[in-house]
């Protein structure tokens, strides 16, 4: 079905033929070429592997480790772990690198190989096209049998990773225990089914409604956070009359809150609340995606900070807020990164200090988002055909709306007064991402409809 290489990993559907699905064959070769230019030159040969609890994880771990046993590394094999766990994991045990078995908010029938640089951090474009270049040559030799790595279990980190967010600064659980909130979840039967429920525990929440909380990888519903997706999410808030419902995707880097009313927080306000609670009490810069919302710009000059936009794609939002000196930065798929805990999107780290933001101010859910800017985004995309040059394509809207406002660096962007769009070829799927915003949803949906609209006329 598919094969995907990117920024964002090597992703793809089981089974299949090789180099059209993630196959055995694939996850060999990838595997193989990753762990030989990432340990080139490191002190400790090691990686860490971990996966989120899709069905196909076990099968794609076992290659996975035995592949990078076959030449000569040791690795520590985390087990059903999730993306931000194994980032903090790896400086922590100073490995080589570690990889991700995870497609996140892909269907079930997806896996991938996310990759990590000694840092914990995802490896950047230029490292990935070697591991791209290397894998498809299989110009490398397997160790032998004197040789081979070994494998070391640990389930320590679910622990350690809860006991980090607890250190951190402006992690109130005193706050938090004293609010006393009710708070549903859902972890769409993957790893965030423990994860989450723990962290509560570790918070101060006594009272947790779990849905969906068994990592036994059948996924009850698409595992993209989206409202469309939360329909049952919503009636557990509602029948349960919880103050909060949190939902995670399978690997637990995206975070999406519902309100006590059951109606969605909205995941692109994920990233604005947290960072609106952070620069209350330290100023600083902020960075997102150009597909995020304008809010984010909005709440970060309220604060008097500067607001800078990056890529899509996590390792890009990274390179930019270190280049900005950012205090908070993330995606608007519900991604938080927090610099002050590490250089990953995290969930648990969401968590907490929303948590602590609410609870200092003793409102609702639905209170606060209230109070916040007020835009509405229109999500749509286009399935690519067969010979379609993209490039070609925004090029010509580019020349078409050269008098507004807009940026080349990922797509095309095109910032009107009042309405964004954005246009850029999908990281993890066979698709053109057309995202939208404007003051109202009705004025999101007429800006990306005219511009979907204008690229029918194109492509004929």
């Amino acid at each position: 079905m598919a094969l995907i290489k990117s920024i964002s990993g090597i992703r793809g559907t089981i089974g299949g033929r090789p180099g059209d699905n993630l196959t055995p064959v694939d996850i060999v070769k990838f595997t193989a070429a990753y762990g030989k230019i990432v340990t080139e030159g490191a002190a400790n040969k090691t990686i860490v592997v971990g996966r989120d609890a899709r069905i196909s994880g076990e099968m794609v771990s076992n290659l996975v480790i035995g592949t990078l046993q076959s030449i000569g590394i040791d690795v520590i094999d985390l087990g059903l772990s999730t993306t931000p766990t194994v980032e903090i994991a790896v400086p922590k045990l100073q490995a080589a690198g570690g990889i991700i078995l995870t497609a996140s908010h892909n269907p079930g029938q997806w896996n991938a190989l996310k990759l990590l640089n000694s840092k914990g951090e995802f490896i950047d474009d230029a490292k990935g096209q070697e591991v791209l270049a290397l894998g498809e040559s299989l110009d490398f030799d397997f160790a032998y049998v004197e040789d081979l790595g070994k494998v070391t279990k640990d389930d320590s980190f679910l622990q350690k990773h809860i006991d980090e967010v607890l250190a951190l600064e402006f992690v109130d659980v005193d706050a938090i225990k004293k609010a006393n909130f009710k708070v549903a979840v859902d972890a769409v039967n993957s790893t965030g089914g423990f994860f989450i429920p723990e962290l509560l525990k570790a918070l101060g929440v006594e009272t947790v409604y779990k849905i969906h909380c068994e990592p036994n990888g059948q996924f009850p519903h698409n595992p993209e956070p989206l409202k469309e997706h939360l329909t049952d999410l919503s009636a557990a808030v509602l029948s349960n009359k919880a103050d909060l419902g949190i939902a995670v995707d399978p690997d637990v880097d995206r975070l999406v809150f519902m309100m006590e009313d059951g109606e969605l927080f909205g995941e692109e306000y994920t990233l604005v609340a947290v960072s609106d609670f952070i620069l209350t009490h330290k100023k600083g810069n902020t960075v997102s995606n150009l597909s995020s919302t304008r809010a984010l710009r909005d709440v970060t000059l309220k604060h008097g900070g500067e607001y800078f936009a990056a890529a899509v794609g996590e390792v890009n939002v990274v390179t930019k807020m270190k280049e900005v000196d950012a205090v908070m930065g993330g995606e608007g798929n519900g991604g938080v990164i927090y610099p002050a805990s590490h250089y990953g999107r995290d969930a648990l780290v969401g968590v907490a200090l929303f948590l602590t933001h609410l609870a200092k101010l003793g409102k609702k859910a639905s209170e606060y988002r209230a109070e916040l800017p007020q835009y509405f985004m229109s999500k749509n995309k286009i399935t690519l055909t067969p010979g379609l040059d993209i490039d070609n394509l925004l090029a010509k809207m580019q020349a078409k709306y050269a008098h507004e406002q807009h940026s080349t660096i990922d797509g095309l962007k095109i910032d009107f007064e009042n309405e964004w769009v954005h246009l850029r070829k999908s990281n993890t799927e066979p698709i053109i991402r057309i995202y939208s915003e404007g003051h109202t949803p009705e004025a999101a949906e007429a800006i990306a409809q005219k511009i979907m609209n204008e690229i029918q006329e194109i492509v004929g």
